[in-house]
Protein backbone atom coordinates (compact mmCIF):
# COMPACT_ATOMS: atom_id res chain seq x y z
CA UNK A 1 0.00 0.00 0.00
CA UNK A 2 1.31 3.74 -0.69
CA UNK A 3 2.19 5.42 2.52
CA UNK A 4 0.14 8.78 2.44
CA UNK A 5 1.73 11.89 2.21
CA UNK A 6 1.64 12.66 5.86
CA UNK A 7 3.67 9.45 6.57
CA UNK A 8 5.78 11.50 4.08
CA UNK A 9 5.51 14.65 5.88
CA UNK A 10 6.81 12.94 9.67
CA UNK A 11 10.10 12.03 7.77
CA UNK A 12 11.03 15.62 7.33
CA UNK A 13 10.18 16.55 11.07
CA UNK A 14 13.32 18.23 12.85
CA UNK A 15 12.08 20.47 15.83
CA UNK A 16 15.81 21.79 15.17
CA UNK A 17 15.40 23.04 12.31
CA UNK A 18 14.26 26.03 10.27
CA UNK A 19 13.39 24.94 6.60
CA UNK A 20 10.17 25.38 5.87
CA UNK A 21 9.84 21.87 5.04
CA UNK A 22 10.60 20.95 8.63
CA UNK A 23 8.32 23.47 9.75
CA UNK A 24 5.48 22.45 7.85
CA UNK A 25 5.96 18.89 9.04
CA UNK A 26 6.51 20.08 12.64
CA UNK A 27 2.85 21.77 12.66
CA UNK A 28 1.39 19.03 10.81
CA UNK A 29 2.34 17.20 13.46
CA UNK A 30 0.27 19.45 15.34
CA UNK A 31 -2.32 19.79 13.61
CA UNK A 32 -5.51 16.86 15.09
CA UNK A 33 -7.60 17.60 11.68
CA UNK A 34 -4.53 16.98 9.02
CA UNK A 35 -6.01 14.69 6.79
CA UNK A 36 -3.21 11.63 7.95
CA UNK A 37 -4.14 8.92 5.67
CA UNK A 38 -4.66 10.19 2.26
CA UNK A 39 -2.34 10.53 -0.92
CA UNK A 40 -5.03 12.79 -2.83
CA UNK A 41 -3.13 16.47 -3.93
CA UNK A 42 -6.55 18.02 -3.92
CA UNK A 43 -7.99 16.73 -1.06
CA UNK A 44 -4.54 17.92 1.00
CA UNK A 45 -4.13 20.54 -0.98
CA UNK A 46 -7.59 22.15 -0.13
CA UNK A 47 -7.26 21.24 3.66
CA UNK A 48 -4.50 23.77 3.81
CA UNK A 49 -5.71 26.45 1.90
CA UNK A 50 -8.84 26.62 4.50
CA UNK A 51 -6.94 25.13 7.83
CA UNK A 52 -3.87 25.85 7.82
CA UNK A 53 -2.49 29.34 9.15
CA UNK A 54 0.74 28.00 9.91
CA UNK A 55 1.53 27.49 6.50
CA UNK A 56 2.64 30.85 4.91
CA UNK A 57 2.45 30.11 1.57
CA UNK A 58 1.18 26.75 -0.34
CA UNK A 59 4.56 26.59 -2.73
CA UNK A 60 6.21 24.93 0.87
CA UNK A 61 3.37 22.25 0.04
CA UNK A 62 3.90 22.14 -3.78
CA UNK A 63 7.38 21.69 -2.76
CA UNK A 64 6.80 18.63 -0.13
CA UNK A 65 4.76 17.04 -2.23
CA UNK A 66 7.24 16.72 -5.36
CA UNK A 67 9.60 15.09 -2.68
CA UNK A 68 6.89 12.86 -1.98
CA UNK A 69 6.37 11.68 -5.44
CA UNK A 70 9.92 11.34 -5.62
CA UNK A 71 9.97 9.31 -1.92
CA UNK A 72 7.47 6.75 -3.66
CA UNK A 73 9.47 5.89 -6.39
Amino acid sequence: MRKSFYEYLMTERNPASHTALAEFANNAFFDQSFPKHTDNFDEISKYLEENAGYLPTLTIFDDAWQKYLAYLD
